[in-house]
């Protein structure tokens, strides 16, 4: 799973982006909380991509703090059904997803998952996209607005209550995520290397130059150990070994070291460095939201220090 979003996000995050949302997130969330039907039903047509799925936990007024969302859960017993008021913001594929993983508080106040599939619903579901992005442009993101959207019962997902459960899911994104940034900071490492190679100044290339070697070498190495670190925790976690802080600190180190390493880059194909005939800006622009989604930097060192 970690090559595989090493490459895409090596071509564009965005990418990478719907793929993990659509496995880690979405999937993920019926695979490991969903009953034995509702694995039946979507999983195999998601696996295809006949069914594009998204995963609705940030709000407009709850980011980082996501456990204090105030999108609800009523539960109808004479209908039988759910009844989801609320809205999610910066939900990747939310546009055009057939399938919308939704964390709401239940009667309770208690966080349950719930599976709307769009094609059940009659009214009251919106999911608007999001435009004017410099980042991430290759994936679409919008909102989810739930306006009293009624969905059967069984439509719950039954194995998991409390923030646990889309945290759940967020470990493994992440694990792709950390793999994936250091795709990007590899393909801009090449760029820059081949672009020095190729301009002359002063009558050299300006690979020729001992600070654009150290700078090459700086960013090879946070590359390579970024990676022997994502091979040795998915090591662990195919053993059930790995505590949740490894993918933070895997998540924190990575994202945070390819953006410099992007930027780096930029820096090293001067004003061509903003061009797009170079890729360079948009893998810089790509990483600093990657940076920030799916835990921000500084709560991942949060994370790491309440361990």
């Amino acid at each position: 799973y970690g090559l595989i979003t090493r490459e895409l996000d090596g071509i564009d995050s965005g990418y990478r982006s719907a793929m993990s949302v659509q496995s880690s997130l979405a999937m993920g969330a019926i695979y490991m909380y969903g009953s034995e039907e509702q694995k039946q039903k979507y999983l195999p047509k998601m696996a295809k991509g006949e069914l594009v799925g998204c995963f609705g936990l940030t709000e407009p007024n709850f980011g980082s703090d996501a456990g204090g969302m105030v999108t609800k859960a009523k539960y109808d017993s004479k209908n039988r059904t759910y009844i989801l008021s609320g809205s999610k913001t910066w939900i990747t594929n939310s546009p055009i997803a057939d399938i919308l993983i939704v964390w709401a508080k239940n009667d309770e106040g208690k966080v349950r998952g719930f599976i709307v599939e769009r094609a059940q619903v009659k009214k009251g579901l919106d999911t608007p996209k999001i435009n004017g992005k410099f980042a991430l442009r290759a994936s679409t993101t919008g909102m989810i607005l739930l306006d009293e959207v009624t969905i059967p019962e069984e439509n719950l997902l039954p194995n998991v209550v409390g923030m646990k459960g889309p945290f759940g899911c967020l470990n493994n994104a992440r694990y792709g995520i950390a793999w994936g940034a250091l795709g990007s900071a590899e393909t801009c490492l090449r760029i820059a290397r081949q672009y020095t190679l190729d301009r002359k100044q002063f009558g050299r290339p300006l690979a020729s130059n001992q600070l654009i070697q150290k700078k090459l070498a700086d960013m090879l190495t946070e590359i390579s150990l970024g990676y022997q670190a994502c091979l040795h925790v998915g090591r662990l976690k195919d053993k059930n070994l790995a505590a949740h802080e490894m993918v933070s600190l895997l998540k924190r180190n990575n994202c945070g070291k390819a953006l410099e390493i992007a930027r780096v880059a930029r820096d090293m194909l001067g004003g061509n460095g903003v061009s797009d005939e170079y890729h360079v800006i948009r893998h810089v622009m790509n990483l600093e939201a990657v940076n920030t989604y799916e835990g921000t930097h500084d709560i991942h060192a949060l994370i790491l220090g309440r361990a």
